[in-house]
């Protein structure tokens, strides 16, 4: 189903070759092609649109005992959400190496986040932490709080 989607995807110029399927209990809970290009939205990739349909359905943030079958190995960012998503295994179709032979490298990630802060292309600066710090010391102390 997920290799459809992808296929599909790519048939109706609707944005990447990638499919993902989330299931629970046997039933197809979500799924989604990726939309980046048609939704101008670089985080549109099928994983994550496929889990934001899941949660909106199961109203919930935890896809604990969910699988999730996708076309291709996650990216970074994919798998991150899939980690945060807390869902229970990830089948895959193609590689990161099969993606990276159509230009979709992530290799560049993979090699940035190893690299030291200073020493990464995209600049990333600490400021006004003590200021930061206020939302985090409400959300110890909010009676509110919902451990994630």
């Amino acid at each position: 189903m997920a290799i459809r989607l992808s296929e599909k995807n790519v048939l109706q110029s609707l944005g990447g070759p990638f499919g993902a399927v989330i299931v629970k209990n046997g039933k197809v809970i979500a799924k989604s092609a990726n939309k980046v290009t048609s939704s101008n939205d670089p985080t549109a990739h099928a994983e994550v649109a496929a889990i934001r349909l899941a949660c909106k359905k199961l109203k919930t943030f935890d896809l604990s005992g969910c699988i999730v079958y996708t076309s291709c190995e996650p990216c970074p960012m994919c798998l991150g959400a899939l980690y945060w998503a807390r869902v229970d295994t990830i089948y895959y179709g193609n590689t990161k190496k099969d993606a990276a032979k159509i230009d979709f490298d992530d290799q560049f990630i993979y090699e940035e986040l190893d690299k030291k802060m200073n020493d990464r292309k995209l600049p990333i600066i600490q400021l006004l932490r003590d200021e930061a710090q206020q939302a985090f010391q409400l959300w110890e102390k909010s009676p509110m709080k919902i451990d994630y």
